[in-house]
């Protein structure tokens, strides 16, 4: 790990002046993800600007939904009462995330802003694009068994890691976000990227902004949801296929339907085709079937990663299955 300069400003803007002073800065709060790249030698920022009392870290259960604060802990997130009850399937996605430790360190804005995940990122050894930019792709004709299998470029095949975001993207919730005293909103599909000619960059904040808010609109999605985790080992491991599933149902019927893939792709994945072929179907086994046909009808593995496709198909018709049970 390089030498760097230490910085604990006393507002955010402070924080973001620093920031704009010094272009190999970084903002760190729990640092789950950030330190180990910096001790891998990965990242090398020379200024790190501690931002972990400046952002909101409560909980609001408001009338339009629920408001969390960027700094708030994923642990605290996890098992916060407004969120098991109103919106459990969150609550399940962070509980699948991390070990207990890492959970009590994470913050929900840092588990948006962690890096995607690859052999060949975290190795310098090997060529990566998202590493050092044109320097090429190893995990391409490598080892790719944990790759993507949609959405990828010739530049990448990393995936997004989070388990959290996958559970976002399904609720479409809204991220806010301060730079310079202003604030927007990126809706949730938006927020992360996928790698086309650039993967070096995960999300589309610019610089210097500060993730302040995770937003979620109600929904009816309280009673019939499933977070479906598949992985090599039980303890700690990241997804190779992750399913989010939440229904609105009338009877037998599916009113309404939210699905969303990690594991497969370098921002989490939303199955709208799927979404719109759900609603008014009976939720049965062949509607599930079909769904999970349809949802992997566009994957394009690579050589180590063919697995995948029928992995999610069985993991999404398990998930759906679960989501009613």
């Amino acid at each position: 790990m390089k030498l760097f300069d230490y910085h604990r400003p006393s507002s955010v803007k402070e924080a973001q002046d620093l920031f704009q002073k010094n272009t190999e800065a970084q903002y760190i709060a729990g640092g789950t993800n950030l330190l180990d790249l910096m001790k891998k030698d990965i990242v090398s920022p020379s200024h790190l600007i501690d931002i972990s009392r400046l952002a909101e870290k409560t909980i609001r259960n408001e009338v339009d939904g629920i408001h969390i604060g960027a700094l708030a802990l994923n642990s605290v997130v996890a098992e916060n009462e407004s969120v098991t009850k109103d919106f459990p399937l969150l609550s399940k996605a962070l509980l699948a995330g991390a070990s207990p430790q890492l959970r009590n360190m994470a913050t929900v804005g840092g588990n948006l802003m962690q890096r995607t995940r690859c052999p060949y990122f975290y190795d310098k050894a090997f060529p990566c694009n998202k590493r050092e930019p044109n320097s090429g792709c190893g995990a391409k004709e490598g080892l790719n068994r944990g790759a993507a299998i949609f959405g990828a470029s010739e530049s990448c095949v990393a995936v997004n890691p989070s388990d959290m975001s996958v559970a976002l993207a399904a609720l479409d919730a809204v991220v806010t976000v301060n730079q310079n005293g202003k604030e927007r909103q990126i809706n949730f599909k938006d927020f992360h990227r996928l790698p086309e000619n650039n993967p070096e960059k995960d999300n589309t904040l610019q610089a210097g902004e500060i993730i302040t808010e995770v937003f979620i609109p109600k929904n009816a999605f309280a009673k019939h949801h499933y977070y479906l985790k598949i992985r090599d080992r039980a303890s700690y491991a990241f997804a190779l296929v992750s399913v989010a599933v939440a229904l609105d149902m009338d009877g037998d019927t599916i009113k309404n339907a939210r699905l969303a893939l990690g594991g497969v792709a370098h921002k989490p994945w939303r199955l709208t085709e799927v979404e719109r072929f759900l609603q008014g179907k009976k939720a049965n086994e062949t509607t599930f079937t079909e769904a999970a046909q349809l949802a992997t009808q566009n994957a394009k593995p690579l050589i180590h990663n063919k697995f995948k496709v029928k992995l999610l198909e069985n993991g999404i018709r398990e998930a759906l299955g679960k989501c009613i049970a």
